[in-house]
C-alpha cells in the first residue's frame, strides 16, 4: 500500500499551511471582498461610484530566478513582496488602481514555515498597496520541482477610468524622461547576476563594493512599489506615460510607451549607477550593451512629462521624498 504522503504529497502539511496563512490573508481584505479563503472562487464587489467609464486592467508575472537566491540564503520574507509590487507597478503605470491579487505557489516539498513567510510577504505588500489578497493556490508537486525548489506566480486586477488610461497615445517628441531610483535588481537579471556573483561569492560574503552589505541581502532587496508616486503625478495631471523598468532594461521598456516615429535618447551618465551593478559588470566582464538590456541599472521607473510640466512634476515627487533625475528625452526617430 502506498499513501499520497509516501508518493511525495503531504496533505497535512498543506492544511497546516492554509491554517497558518489564513490570518495573514484576512488582514489584507478590503470592503469589496465578499468571501473568506477556502471558497472555490474569490468574490469582489466593485464600487464604481467614482469611475465614469471603468476599464479593468490585469497582469500576471513571476519572480524568476531570484527565488534561487532566496533558497540559497534560506530567506523567504521578501520574494512575496517582490511579486506583488512588480504586478502592482505594471498596472499602475497604465493609470490603474489595484483591487485584488491572487497567487500561485508551487513547491517540491511543502514546508509550512516557508509557506507562511512567503505568504506573509504577499500580505505585507498587498496591505502596503491597499490591495486585497483574495486567494491563491499552493501546489506540492515533487515530480515537477526539486525538494527545495519553488515557484511563484501572481496576478493583479485593477481599475482605471477609460479617460485616464496612460499609454503611448499621450507621448510626443520633445517630452522629458524623469527617472526614479530602483532598490536594486528588482526581479530581473538574476540568472546573469547569480552566474557572475556566486562564482566568486557566497550569500554571506561582504564585498567592499557593497559597503558592508552581504551579497544575499543586496540581491534580495525588495522590488519597490511605485504606486504612490505614479498616482500622485497622474492625479496632478503632470505626466503623459510611465515605464516600469523590468526585463529589457531602459531601452526595452521605455520603447513600450513611445508612439511610432519617436525614440528615447537616454543619458546613462545622468545618474550614479549603484555599486551592485558595477560589481556584476566588473566580475563578469559583462558588455555594456548587455548591462543596459538586462538590468534597470538603478532606475526602476520612468515618467514621461511635458517640458513645461517638468518643474511641477519634480516638485510633486520631491515633496514625497523621491529622488528625481532627468535621464533623457523623446525625439523624432531618424
Amino acid at each position: 500500500m502506498t499513501t499520497y504522503k509516501e508518493a511525495g504529497v503531504d496533505i497535512d502539511a498543506g492544511d497546516e499551511a492554509v491554517d497558518r496563512i489564513g490570518p495573514l490573508v484576512r488582514d489584507t481584505f478590503t470592503p469589496g471582498v465578499l468571501a473568506d479563503i477556502g471558497a472555490f472562487g474569490s468574490f469582489f464587489e466593485l464600487d464604481l461610484s467614482s469611475v465614469r467609464r471603468p476599464v479593468l486592467v490585469s497582469t500576471i508575472d513571476g519572480v524568476g530566478t531570484k527565488l534561487k537566491v532566496a533558497v540559497r540564503a534560506e530567506r523567504y520574507d521578501t520574494v512575496g513582496q517582490d511579486l506583488v509590487n512588480h504586478c502592482v507597478n505594471d498596472i499602475a503605470v497604465c493609470g490603474a488602481t489595484p483591487l485584488y491579487f491572487l497567487d500561485y505557489y508551487g513547491v517540491g516539498s511543502l514546508d509550512p514555515d516557508v509557506a507562511e513567510e512567503v505568504v506573509r510577504g504577499f500580505a505585507t505588500a498587498c496591505s502596503d498597496n491597499e490591495c486585497a489578497l483574495v486567494g491563491g493556490e499552493i501546489a506540492e508537486m515533487p515530480d515537477v520541482y526539486g525538494a527545495n525548489d519553488f515557484d511563484l506566480v501572481g496576478t493583479v486586477v485593477g481599475v482605471v477610468d477609460k479617460e485616464d488610461i496612460l499609454n503611448a497615445e499621450r507621448v510626443e517628441a520633445g517630452d522629458v524622461l524623469l527617472g526614479l531610483p530602483s532598490t536594486g535588481l528588482h526581479t530581473n537579471g538574476y540568472t546573469l547576476a547569480r552566474t557572475v556573483l556566486f562564482d566568486r561569492y557566497d550569500v554571506s560574503s561582504t564585498p567592499e563594493a557593497l559597503g558592508g552589505q552581504t551579497v544575499g541581502d543586496a540581491l534580495l532587496t525588495v522590488h519597490r512599489s511605485y504606486a504612490a508616486p505614479i498616482q500622485a503625478l497622474a492625479q496632478a495631471g503632470q505626466v503623459q506615460a510611465f515605464a516600469h523598468v523590468t526585463g529589457g532594461g531602459l531601452p526595452g521598456n521605455v520603447r513600450r510607451v513611445l508612439p511610432d516615429g519617436t525614440q528615447a535618447v537616454i543619458d546613462y551618465d545622468a545618474w550614479t549607477r549603484p555599486s551592485l551593478f558595477d560589481l556584476i559588470q566588473h566580475h563578469g566582464d559583462v558588455p555594456e550593451t548587455d548591462m543596459r538590456r538586462t538590468f534597470n541599472l538603478g532606475v526602476g521607473l520612468v515618467a514621461v512629462v511635458r517640458p513645461d510640466r517638468e518643474r511641477a512634476a519634480r516638485r510633486t515627487l520631491e515633496n514625497m521624498g523621491e529622488t528625481v533625475v532627468r535621464i533623457g528625452r523623446v525625439e523624432r526617430a531618424s
